[in-house]
């Protein structure tokens, strides 16, 4: 693959360390850091299959399938313009690419502008080799290699909706949600239109800014929902200065606020912190606010397939 009109770029350290350009052929800086053609596990992502057997029928029956880690190779050209900045190209390198100091955070942005982060680990490729096709006085050679345990590509494009109750404020960000500025009470059973522009599920992240008393949240297609029931005191379950956030997130599920309380205790039984579907659906939210200073957030990002 020719790489001249796609820019990529690797970051360390937990995605928080220098961005390094691989695709500055026409930046006139050296030394400098190059990709070359033959990367490889970028595109779709593999698929685990899981089918049952029966010992009377001829092959199986399909059950389901699930993505599984992606392993990435990358191809790069080390180009320094004396030994010695090609020695410090690879201590800068080798530095933001080590494992133990986090993941790597590759970028990739096509013509259309739209960039997409895919997060991995190193795993191998930079011990070296000093063989006439691989090494120069000048210049190396590398094949990265990575796993990305989650397989999805993401944007940048995090879709934010805000409603609130009474007198609130603004919508946040110009999405295809609209918002909603409810009246002070009880909310039930409220449709919420989302539409998840990614090619997989999302998973959403919800903020409760108290006073709130209790709430719900049910999944698109009914089937699982999480909240937790007030308790008719008027006790409020999200106490006005809190901000209760919800990340429903594989990895990263958790109810805690911004000092820190677990709220997971509270949940009503069999709590189900559901996902987004790709495309547009309509989820359930019920909100009992304390005042009209109750605001509730939804937060998600989008999943890709591929850059």
């Amino acid at each position: 693959m020719h790489w001249g009109r796609t820019y990529v770029s690797i970051t360390g350290k937990n995605g928080e360390g220098e961005e390094i350009a691989l695709t500055n052929f026409h930046d006139s800086r050296w030394p400098g850091i190059f990709m070359m053609p033959g990367a490889t596990g970028l595109d779709a992502p593999p698929f685990e299959l899981h089918a049952d057997d029966s010992p009377n029928l001829d092959g199986g029956i399909f059950r389901d399938a699930r993505a599984v880690s992606r392993e990435i190779m990358i191809p790069i050209f080390l180009h320094g313009i004396d030994r010695k900045t090609i020695r410090e190209l690879k201590r800068k390198l080798v530095s933001a690419l080590n494992p133990k100091k986090g993941y790597c955070v590759l970028k990739f942005i096509e013509g259309d502008a739209v960039p997409r982060y895919l997060k991995c680990y190193y795993k191998g490729g930079m011990e070296g080799s000093e063989t006439e096709d691989q090494s120069g006085f000048t210049w190396k050679k590398f094949g990265l290699q990575f796993t990305a345990y989650d397989p999805w590509f993401y944007g940048d494009d995090v879709q934010v909706a805000e409603w609130a109750f009474g007198t609130g404020e603004a919508f946040l960000h110009p999405t295809s949600f609209f918002p909603l500025h409810l009246n002070v009470g009880i909310v039930l059973g409220s449709e919420v239109v989302v539409d998840n522009i990614g090619d997989v599920e999302a998973w959403p992240r919800w903020e409760l800014t108290g006073p709130i008393k209790g709430f719900k949240f049910t999944s698109p297609d009914g089937t699982s929902s999480f909240g937790v029931t007030a308790d008719g005191s008027g006790t409020d379950i999200v106490p006005a200065g809190r901000v209760l956030t919800i990340d429903t997130r594989p990895g990263f599920k958790s109810l805690r606020d911004n000092l820190n309380t677990n709220y997971w205790p509270l949940l009503d039984d069999s709590p189900q912190l559901w996902s987004l579907p790709e495309g547009e659906s309509v989820c359930e939210v019920d909100i009992l606010p304390g005042s009209s200073n109750a605001k509730v957030r939804l937060i998600f990002q989008p999943r890709y397939e591929g850059y």
